[in-house]
């Protein structure tokens, strides 16, 4: 689902925070009125689904504020943090409900997090090495527009059968 932006100007911190905004509402809003069949049909040979890339998303943001920025121990985020196939694991009983209420938790812990940081603030990543928030707002409306690219897709092939 498109989303408009809501704002176009402004300071930077508030047009990434705007845009990583936009881009979990429309993860999220291509899920939302699914039936649970629908949200959890695997119309692709890998674990994606509508409802596994938004709790793939909540992993990410786990991985990136809880675990990362705010330096937890993973057994203390919020839920699971471990990345690759895993994080699209969803179980049958999980509803679009749950996954969304998770995901929505999980966005707002990452808002709070964040506030307490600029944007020049660093961290080093096992993986990438040294990342700013900058940096980590920037990779997620990047890994967020394309997941809901795929989840476009999805809804797309789903509600047109």
């Amino acid at each position: 689902m498109y989303v408009l932006p809501e704002k176009t100007v402004g300071p930077e911190r508030e047009l990434l925070e705007a845009m990583l905004d936009r881009n979990r509402r429309a993860l999220v809003d291509n899920a939302r009125d699914l039936s649970e069949s629908d949200a959890h049909k695997r119309l692709v040979s890998s674990l994606t689904t509508p409802i596994s890339l938004v709790k793939h998303a909540a992993v990410a943001e786990r991985r990136w504020f809880q675990w990362l920025v705010a330096g937890l121990d993973e057994s203390e985020c919020d839920g699971p943090s471990t990345p690759g196939d895993a994080s699209f694991a969803v179980a049958e009983d999980e509803t679009v409900a749950d996954v969304i209420a998770e995901y929505e938790r999980t966005s707002a812990r990452s808002r709070e997090i964040a506030a307490g940081f600029s944007l020049d603030d660093r961290w080093t990543h096992p993986v990438v090495g040294e990342v700013s928030l900058r940096f980590i707002y920037l990779f997620l409306i990047e890994e967020f527009a394309r997941h809901t690219g795929h989840s476009d897709i999805l809804r797309e092939q789903i509600t047109a059968r």
